[in-house]
């Protein structure tokens, strides 16, 4: 009976290993992948992915264990994506920004038997290994010490698959057995796992690739961390689902991607506005021929509308906005070229296989123009968070994921992006909590009576964390000593840009403290500020 479940499993199953398996067998000299001096072709990478996952299986790996992944932006990273996604294992991305104790929370909230980790971050590993009961093996890529990983049994990414087959392995995985824990900022300090599915990360790199037109013809960039949602799965999944080829980039270069899209034809960019403006920066100086670009994508944030046509004009194409979050995985709705210009700062149309409505607190609908918040029905959304029912619960109440976001719908079905009620910040391409931060500018100097952390608009940042602070009564306070104080208690992407002392805070008649208001009346701080 079990023979017969696994064989009905494989024939008809959703699974993510299977968009590179198709792939493979449609177009196996295709190049899929371009990473340094390596080009893999299809064939040749879904061969080196069954090695991987045949390698993990003779370690003892199997369906529903947690493999931890940490690493830069690289082929060995998809291909133990992949490898996991034909095995049944789950993901688990580490975000590098993490400090060790936040990445010991992850190892062990996620209970991670493994980890698959680049050499150059083994220092940052350890000391969060050392605080880890669950961890076995740690595979490491590239060079390798020849002791034990704080004391775990260590191999080589290259040893994993020494002498394994390049069949394909056979495991029974079903559509909704989670695929990867994506964890992701909230509004406590600790970060929440996001339980992500076969099902819902296959339909929605389908959709993306519906969305964005993209095919076997796109060459595609990798430059945002393969870590987060939105370059692994709005980019890297659907590009691999539909047979286009990935130039993987380890971090982003301006002259390096203006090279990039001139040397090898680009066809599809996607970047963060302020890599756009580097970029335009860049041809400027050094002109480049990018004719080949047909579409860039941008994310995190709305381009100011004159940077936008600027950006249009100088590089010949069509812009586009992803907007969604990490428990969509990631896409909700996409801002389509034709709507840039027309109706600039709004946040587009739902996304292939999402639905979208405006909810009230009583769990009302409301009509167009109307604010409330955003929420979604998908087969895309999260499965749950991780060992958190009641989270997920609140999530999903009323029939409805809930976003957190505030914003409405326009006359001509466009949504509008107002407000994070979670007061999320969006800084760099990161998510900030701003409630951690609070907590930490508290703990950092005890001359703070009361603060609040807003995200400003910044050319650099798109949203530059910034603290209003209030001092105590007596007691004196400088910008430069509270910052330096702060960096001991969080990891540098959290850090305040600045800080703004204030006699008191604006709030509610409950005593609510009015970040809205904050942000409307600083909107313009790092315009003034020189």
């Amino acid at each position: 009976m079990a023979e017969q479940n696994l064989q009905r499993n494989l024939i008809s199953r959703v699974n993510v290993g299977d968009l590179l398996v198709r792939s493979a067998a449609r177009s196996p000299k295709q190049i899929a992948i371009v990473d340094g001096d390596r080009r893999l072709g299809y064939r040749a990478l879904n061969d080196w992915v069954n090695r991987t996952a045949h390698g993990l299986a003779a370690l003892g790996y199997q369906r529903g264990d947690a493999l931890g992944l940490m690493s830069t932006n690289n082929a060995e990273f998809l291909a133990t994506y992949f490898a996991c996604a034909k095995l049944g294992l789950i993901c688990v991305p580490i975000n590098l920004f993490w400090r060790h104790t936040e990445l010991a929370y992850v190892l062990g909230h996620a209970a991670i038997k493994g980890m698959v980790v680049e050499a150059g971050l083994l220092d940052q590993l350890q000391p969060a290994l050392a605080e880890c009961s669950t961890v076995d093996h740690v595979v490491v890529i590239g060079d390798r010490p020849e002791a034990a990983v704080a004391g775990r049994q260590s191999l080589g990414f290259d040893d994993l698959q020494d002498g394994m087959p390049a069949a394909e392995p056979e495991a029974l995985v079903e559509d909704r057995d989670p695929i990867s824990y994506l964890y992701t900022s909230g509004t406590t300090s600790a970060p929440k796992g996001v339980v992500s599915s076969h099902l819902a990360i296959y339909l929605e790199s389908l959709g993306v690739a519906l969305d964005t037109r993209m095919t076997a013809d796109d060459r595609v960039t990798a430059i945002l961390p393969l870590f987060h949602t939105a370059q692994l799965n709005v980019i890297a999944t659907p590009a691999i689902a539909v047979g286009a080829t990935i130039f993987i980039q380890r971090g982003f270069d301006a002259a390096r991607v203006a090279h990039l899209i001139e040397a090898e034809r680009l066809t599809l960019l996607f970047a963060l506005p302020m890599m756009y403006r580097a970029l335009l920066e860049q041809l400027a100086r050094e002109s480049r021929d990018v004719a080949s670009l047909r579409l860039a994508i941008y994310a995190m944030a709305p381009m100011p509308t004159h940077e936008l046509r600027n950006a249009i004009d100088k590089l010949g194409c069509d812009f586009a906005l992803m907007f969604g979050q990490t428990e969509m995985n990631p896409l909700s709705a996409y801002f389509r070229p034709e709507h840039q210009l027309s109706h600039p700062g709004a946040v587009g149309t739902p996304s292939v296989n999402v639905q979208i409505a405006i909810m009230d607190p009583a769990g009302g609908f409301l009509a167009e123009g109307q604010s409330g918040e955003i929420v979604y029905r998908s087969p895309q959304v999260l499965t749950g968070y991780l060992h958190n029912p009641e989270a997920t619960d609140a999530a999903f109440a009323g029939g409805w994921f809930h976003s957190g976001d505030s914003g409405y719908f326009d006359a001509d079905g466009i949504l509008w992006f107002e407000d994070r009620f979670k007061d999320v910040i969006k800084s760099g391409g990161e998510n900030v909590a701003s409630i951690e931060v609070e907590k930490a500018l508290y703990a950092a100097d005890p001359a703070v009576q009361e603060v609040a952390v807003v995200g400003l608009p910044h050319d650099r940042w798109d949203e530059a964390v910034t603290a209003v602070v209030v001092v105590k009564t007596g007691e004196a306070l400088d910008e430069k000593t509270l910052l330096t104080k702060v960096r001991d208690h969080l990891s540098p992407f959290k850090c305040p840009k600045r800080v703004i002392f204030t006699e008191a805070l604006p709030k509610t008649a409950t005593g609510k403290i009015q970040k809205a208001k904050l942000r409307k009346d600083l909107v313009d701080f790092y315009r003034t500020d020189k």
